[in-house]
């Protein structure tokens, strides 16, 4: 299965994000998935990337042109892709991943899991969004949805289609149950 996982080029400020990457990557190689991403070699970008290369898996990153210098783009991938703006590397992260998860991140990660939601909730998109809530990261989110529907600018339903997971392991399981 190819997992299009959304997450920063920075490291954060704690250790917690490199060791959850880690074993991401480790799990991923693991069960011979393929991840797609960014196409970054700095930040939890690169870690995940040059984690589950040395595990053997296959790695897809899709970087537009102008990024490459800003964020160093990874030469050692199964296959790097130069697109021409962030629109087409959005489109075709969505397209390429069988579903989509978002790590920690910044506010290019929180762009790419909401367009995702939004293309989803529209009926653009039949993938699983899963938001990775690691030490309660996305709380803040998850209750901004819930608000959603609490307000009704969101449909009981399509809030359902929004998934928060808040380990690890419920990460892998909930792609592991998914079924293409």
């Amino acid at each position: 299965m190819n997992i299009t996982v959304y997450l920063a080029s920075s490291m954060g400020n704690t250790p917690d994000y490199h060791e959850q990457v880690v074993a991401f990557a480790n799990w991923l190689a693991q069960h011979d998935h393929c991840l797609v991403y960014g196409g970054s070699k700095t930040g939890l970008m690169g870690v995940l990337a040059d984690m589950a290369l040395a595990q053997g898996a296959k790695v897809y990153g899709i970087m537009p042109d102008f990024m490459q210098k800003r964020e160093k783009a990874h030469q050692g991938l199964t296959h790097l892709q130069i697109v021409d703006n962030m629109d087409e590397r959005k489109r075709l992260l969505m397209e390429e991943g069988d579903i989509l998860v978002a790590f920690p991140g910044g506010p290019g990660t929180l762009e790419e899991i909401i367009q995702a939601i939004s293309w989803a909730r529209v009926g653009q998109l039949d993938k699983p969004c899963l938001l990775f809530n690691m030490n309660g990261y996305y709380d803040s989110l998850k209750e901004q949805f819930n608000q959603m529907v609490c307000a009704g600018f969101l449909t009981t339903f399509d809030r359902k289609k929004v998934i928060f997971v808040d380990s690890l392991q419920a990460l892998e399981e909930v792609i592991s149950s998914y079924q293409k």
